[in-house]
């Protein structure tokens, strides 16, 4: 098979599984077991530009929204070096940047769980497994019911909790925008406040996994070849990425989630069946 083309593969479940709550990195592992590049492909640089890919992708979607949240870190910091910590006290804006920083404070940790748990990718048995986890966690994310609050009602220990959500998606097979949407919505969360949160979240989340990377990468660049196929699949996953984003934010109006629910598990069970019976 071309290389362009498995850049393409790769590029389309990137850019769906990193949305759709289907857990990118247990796809991206179960794909790498199938469809793997010659000797000397840099996998470590195709990595790093596919999330990058999906990165543009939800900023692209949520441009604007970004746009007033940069104005309004730059007013919150006025307010604090002024001595206003009161949160009653800032508007909108300000308070989404407040429990956007509240909410990244667990991926400190899980920058250095990230790295320990790594290895698990390698066994298609606890991609498996946790694929079926993550059906759980969606099919009960649909029986909430009780999901009104504003940004103006959240509080701290709501954003933290989504927060402590996100950090257990760095177990392959766990879904950071399912555990992160389903975070927002045990906390009260309307269901469109709890799918922008979650996916503005992602930011900091897909930025940071890149930095920790770029040492390498820098360290070992591509040659123009492998970089055209690289950026083939980051274009992909960027469009596919914006894609998924708009029917995630679709599905979750409808309360919906359990079709993602089913395939999860009908893909976790077949993984560990045939896992074990080509063992």
């Amino acid at each position: 098979m071309n290389d362009f083309l498995k850049a393409v593969i790769f590029g389309i479940v990137q850019g769906l599984a990193e949305f759709l709550p289907i857990s990118s990195s247990g796809h991206l592992a179960l794909t790498h077991s199938i469809i793997s590049f010659g000797e000397g492909f840099d996998n470590l640089a195709f990595d790093v530009l596919l999330h990058l890919g999906t990165l543009f992708a939800v900023i692209i979607i949520y441009r604007k929204d970004i746009v007033l949240l940069i104005k309004a870190f730059f007013t919150l910091l006025g307010k604090v070096f002024r001595g206003n910590f009161r949160l009653s006290e800032y508007n909108v804006d300000e308070r989404f940047v407040v429990f956007l920083m509240i909410a990244v404070i667990p991926l400190i940790p899980g920058a250095f769980l990230s790295g320990s748990v790594e290895f698990l990718m390698g066994y298609p048995v606890f991609v498996g497994c946790a694929l079926m986890v993550n059906a759980v966690i969606l099919f009960l994310c649909d029986k909430l019911t009780d999901t009104t609050k504003s940004i103006e009602e959240v509080r701290p220990i709501n954003a933290l909790a989504v927060g402590l959500c996100q950090l257990v998606a760095v177990l392959p097979g766990i879904s950071r925008s399912g555990s992160t949407i389903t975070g927002g919505l045990t906390q009260g969360f309307t269901r469109e406040l709890a799918v922008k949160f979650s996916f503005i979240l992602s930011i900091p989340a897909i930025l940071g996994a890149c930095v920790l990377e770029l040492p390498d990468f820098f360290s070992n660049l591509p040659d123009v070849r492998t970089l055209l196929v690289c950026l083939c699949g980051a274009l992909c996953a960027m469009v596919v990425g914006i894609l998924a984003i708009k029917l995630v934010n679709f599905v979750a109006k409808k309360a919906k989630f359990r079709i993602f629910s089913y395939y999860c598990l009908a893909v976790g069970a077949v993984v560990v069946i045939v896992s074990i019976a080509t063992a």
